[in-house]
Parts: C-alpha cells; structure tokens; sequence
C-alpha cells in the first residue's frame, strides 16, 4: 500500500532504531528524526520522503557535514513496476558511493511495516567484477569504428556499430567481386546475369543461384536433355564468392563468421561455402552509403 504522507514512516522507524539503543526524537533542527546512543559519539540522522528524489539525495548530502551517520529512508511500494524509485540496487550503490545509508519501510494492510537497511552509511560500494571486461569491450568499440556516423543521445535508431561497419565491409567486398566476376565472364549484367538462358528472369530478391537451378529444373521437366541440365547445374557452381575471398578483399578476419550468422539478412548461401548479396544487402548499402564509400577505401 501506498503512504500519503511521508509523516507515516516516522514511527516504524522510530521503532526500528529504537529496538537498537537509539534515543530518538523527530523534527530536530529540520532533521526528520534524530537519534542518540551512549556508545555512539555521533548521531543518527535520518532524512525521510515517500519516495527517492533529487531533493531526498541532497538533503542527505547536507547532513553529511553534521554527522556521518545518515540514512535516507522511503517508502517501497511492491505494485509498481519500473518507477524510478524502484530500482534499488542503483539506488544503493549511488548511496554507497557517497556515503550515506539507504532504508526501505513495506506497509501492509495487515501486519506491520517491514524496515530493511540496504546500505549503511560509510559502505564501500562493492568492486564490479565486471568493470574491467565492460572498459574493454568499450575501447575495442571505440577503436574498432572507422569514423562517427551517429548522433549522441539517440535512440530508436539504427546505430552504426563496429560490427554493422564489418557486416558493409563484407557486403561491399562481396558486390566488387560479383562485379569483378561478371566482367571476367563477359556478361556485364552482375549477379543475376548468371540466372541462366535469354528469357529467364529472376524474381526481386531472388539469389542468382535459385534462378540457375529453377531453369535447371525447367530444363529436364521440358526434355531438354540431360546436356543442358548439366550446363547450367555447372553455371551454378560458379555463383557467388567464397569467405577466403571475402575475408581477403574486406580486411576483416571475422568475414566467414559474419556470413554464416548473418545477423543482418544481408547474405545468402548460395551453396557450401558461397555467398551472395540479397535485396537486403543492397539496400543497406545505399543506406549505409557514407559508411560504405569510407569502408571501400580499405578494401
């Protein structure tokens, strides 16, 4: 349930502290409670809101400079979901780090309120494991990004990260050779002139190679003779390029592992150990344009 004012957290933890030695007293020169013990050469000081804020946070920043011993105390509503004031394990490493003590009160309807101490004031906030790995994978991001092609504080758009940058550089590195391929063959029409016979068109977006084998198919069902089967299932051998190539043209080592996770849609495997573009490549390389010409200067 939750309190109305914040008056209402005086008086379990008045009891709380009480049940500890503490001599307490509410509202002592604008200190919400007050408490003294014999043992203690300082005094408790206990600064209370019905939920974390700003204010709460500087207001036990201030009584800092009269005692060491400060706790901020709210209230913890277990309905709500997501509000700010309930995530308390930032909150409690926020108060870690500047000294202070942080206390929870749950109200019931029926028994009574439940105190829980998450932080003592002077805590040292616990070493994150993590700190160091996290560091590190933050400079690998930073060093492996080529330029800065996104807007600080942006959200709900399409970042472009250092393995985006990789996943174009594959992509680009894939369309040069293609291109390259084609030119070589004499056909001059890029991928999809490799589809097959004059009259054989390939749907938008689909692999050259699926074009190969339909016509192939197309072939035997009409009786074309196993000659002409043969002719374009070799056609097909030859569409799309290997990860070697890829991993050479591109510069990134990681290029066969970008391919066969393909977390972008951007590739297809048109058989064992050849890709090629989809639609979706192509356009992410119109997208991505001002990446992609920065990319084709390391290729």
């Amino acid at each position: 349930m939750a309190i109305k004012q914040e008056t209402e957290l005086y008086a379990p933890l008045k009891s709380f502290f009480e049940r500890q030695g503490y001599d307490i007293k509410g509202e002592v020169r604008t200190c919400d409670l007050v408490g003294i013990r014999e043992d203690e050469a300082q005094p408790l000081i206990v600064e209370m809101k019905k939920s974390f804020n700003l204010a709460l946070l500087l207001q036990g920043i201030e009584r800092l400079r009269l005692s060491p011993n400060v706790y901020l105390a709210v209230e913890r509503v277990r309905e709500k979901k997501g509000a700010v004031n309930q995530r308390w394990g930032e909150l409690t490493g926020l108060c870690r780090r500047l000294g202070l003590g942080l206390i929870t009160v749950v109200f019931y309807k029926t028994k009574a309120p439940l105190v829980e101490v998450l932080a003592e004031p002077g805590d040292a906030p616990p070493q994150a494991r993590s700190a160091v790995r996290r560091r590190e994978r933050l400079l690998y991001e930073f060093r492996e990004r080529s330029g800065d092609y996104n807007t600080g504080g942006s959200t709900r758009v399409k970042l472009v990260t250092a393995y985006r940058e990789k996943a174009l550089r594959v992509a680009l590195a894939l369309q040069a050779l293609e291109a390259e391929a084609a030119g070589a063959a004499g056909l001059g029409g890029g991928p999809a002139a490799l589809s097959g016979a004059p009259g054989t068109a390939l749907a938008a977006g689909e692999p050259a190679a699926a074009g190969t084998a339909a016509a192939a198919a197309g072939d035997a069902a009409a009786g074309a003779g196993p000659a002409a089967a043969h002719s374009r299932a070799e056609g097909a051998r030859g569409v799309g390029v290997t990860p070697a190539a890829l991993r050479k043209r591109s510069g990134v080592p990681g290029a066969a592992a970008i391919l066969q996770k393909n977390y972008y849609a951007w590739f297809f495997r048109v058989q064992r150990g050849r890709y090629t573009l989809t639609a979706a490549g192509q356009a992410a390389l119109i997208e991505y344009a001002a990446v992609a010409e920065i990319s084709a200067g390391k290729l």
